[in-house]
């Protein structure tokens, strides 16, 4: 279920606000493939703990960026997945891709 919370008035603030973490923005990259469940992000996103992965799960439910089902098995079975309003941050994560891509390839003074 969606809560409701004030959001910054600079849009750039909302951006950063939901997407501006190194690992919400890896749980998105993660959940563009499908949907997975608790286990595959955490093997994905190595280094995770499972408290911070838990707390940005519930942080990007609460802003209705993932959709979060819970199947009534034992063990407990829980799937994550894109919203819509996640779907529509796919060219951000894109152009931030391109942009690594690009600043990969230039020279580099160590």
């Amino acid at each position: 279920m969606l809560k409701r919370y004030s959001l910054p008035d600079c849009p750039v603030e909302v951006t950063l606000l939901l997407m501006g973490d190194r690992w919400k923005l890896l749980i998105l990259r993660d959940l563009f493939s499908g949907t997975k469940r608790f286990g595959e992000l955490r093997k994905s996103l190595d280094n995770i703990s499972q408290k911070t992965l838990t707390n940005h799960l519930r942080f990007m439910e609460d802003y209705g960026i993932i959709n979060r089902k819970v199947y009534a098995e034992v063990p407990l079975k829980v799937e994550y997945s894109l919203t819509a309003i996640g779907k529509s941050s796919k060219p951000i994560l894109d152009a931030m891709f391109k942009w690594g891509e690009k600043y990969k390839m230039l020279p580099h003074n160590a």
